[in-house]
C-alpha cells in the first residue's frame, strides 16, 4: 500500500506533464508540416505564395516559443525542491520573453524580411528595448533571484546593510516593502537588497541573542560583578527564561573593566523593551549594592583628546614616497 502511492503520484505528475505538452508539441508539428507544405498549398489553392510563406513563419514562431516556454516551465518545476519552490514570475517571464522574441520575428518577416533577418532583428530589438529597461530588468532579476533563495519571508525582521530595519510586509517582483519599528513604510529596490548585506532576526527561529555592555570600576571583582550583573537581566520579565542571561568580562579597560551582559529576545519587535528593561534592573542592582560608576575625569579625556590629535598627526604624516625618474 505504502509503496504504490509514490508510484500512483509519480504517474499522475507524469501525466500532467505530458497533457501540458500536448499542444504545443501538436502545434509544433503543425508548424513544421506547414514549412515544408505551403507551397504545394499556395498553388492548390490559388494563394499567393509570399503571403501564405509568411503566415507560415509567423506560426511557427509562435508555436516554437510556445513550446519552449513549456518546456523551461516544467525543466525549472523539477529543479525545485519541497523547501525552495520556483517563483511563478520566473516561469511566466521566461514564457514572455518568448513570445516576445516570436512577435517581433513576425512582424519583421511581414515587413519583408527574411526568417534569419526576422530572428536578428527581433534579437536587435529586444537588446534595445532591454537597455531602456535595464534598471526594472535588474530589479525583476533580483526578485527572482531573492525569490529563489529566499532569505526572508513576510513578517521577518531584517536588518538591511546595517542602515534599513524593519519588518517585511510585501515581496514583490521589483521591490520589497519594509515597515520600521517607528511605523515607517519603506520601499526599497530588489536590485539595491541583493548587493547588499541582509540580517534575518527571525530565521531559523524568532528568538536570538542580545547583549549590552557596562563599564564598572575596577574595585568592584569580576566574579561579583559578573552575579551581580547576570542576576539583575535574569529579573527582567520581557528576556527569556531558558537559556539564562549570563555577563562575561570582556576587556580591562584604564578606566574600569567592561562586561557583556547578554540575554535572549522573543523577537526582534521586543529587542528595544528587553533592552530598556534589562538596564533598569542593573541600574537598579547597582544602586542597591552601591557600586559607583566608572567615569573619565576630565584629565583623562584631555589625554585621550590629545592622543587622538597625535595619532591624526601620524596619519598625515604618511606619505608615499616620490618615484625615481629615470
Amino acid at each position: 500500500m505504502t509503496s504504490s502511492r509514490p508510484a500512483s503520484q509519480s504517474t499522475r505528475r507524469n501525466t500532467g506533464v505530458w497533457h501540458r505538452f500536448a499542444w504545443p508539441a501538436l502545434a509544433t508539428l503543425a508548424s513544421i508540416i506547414m514549412f515544408f507544405t505551403y507551397e504545394a498549398v499556395a498553388r492548390e489553392l490559388a494563394l499567393d505564395v509570399e503571403t501564405l510563406r509568411r503566415a507560415a513563419g509567423g506560426f511557427s514562431y509562435f508555436a516554437w516559443a510556445w513550446l519552449a516556454g513549456r518546456i523551461v516551465g516544467v525543466a525549472l518545476e523539477r529543479s525545485a525542491t519541497s523547501r525552495k519552490r520556483v517563483p511563478r514570475l520566473l516561469k511566466e517571464l521566461v514564457s514572455a520573453v518568448f513570445f516576445i522574441a516570436a512577435l517581433i520575428a513576425t512582424i519583421m518577416l511581414f515587413l519583408g524580411q527574411s526568417m534569419s533577418g526576422a530572428l536578428a532583428s527581433s534579437g536587435l530589438v529586444l537588446a534595445v528595448i532591454g537597455f531602456a529597461i535595464r534598471n526594472v530588468v535588474a530589479d525583476a532579476i533580483s526578485g527572482i533571484a531573492l525569490g529563489l533563495d529566499a532569505p526572508y519571508r513576510i513578517g521577518d525582521w531584517v536588518d538591511i546593510d546595517g542602515a534599513t530595519r524593519g519588518r517585511i510586509i510585501e515581496i514583490g517582483w521589483r521591490t520589497t516593502r519594509l515597515q520600521t519599528q517607528d511605523s515607517t513604510y519603506m520601499i526599497l529596490p530588489n536590485s539595491q537588497i541583493a548587493r547588499q548585506r541582509l540580517t534575518n532576526y527571525s530565521a531559523p527561529r524568532r528568538s536570538y541573542r542580545a547583549q549590552l555592555q557596562i563599564l564598572l570600576p575596577h574595585d568592584v571583582p569580576i566574579e561579583q560583578a559578573r552575579s551581580l550583573l547576570a542576576e539583575a537581566a535574569g529579573r527582567s520579565e520581557l528576556v527569556l527564561e531558558d537559556p539564562k542571561p549570563d555577563a562575561r568580562a570582556v576587556s580591562y579597560d584604564r578606566h574600569g573593566i567592561r562586561y557583556s551582559v547578554r540575554y535572549w529576545v522573543p523577537s526582534f519587535a521586543e529587542e528595544v523593551e528587553c533592552r530598556d528593561c534589562v538596564l533598569g534592573h542593573i541600574d537598579e542592582a547597582l544602586r542597591k549594592a552601591e557600586v559607583p560608576p566608572a567615569y573619565r575625569s576630565p584629565d583623562d579625556l584631555k589625554d585621550q583628546k590629545e592622543a587622538g590629535d597625535v595619532e591624526s598627526l601620524r596619519g598625515l604624516a604618511l606619505v608615499t614616497p616620490l618615484q625615481s625618474v629615470a
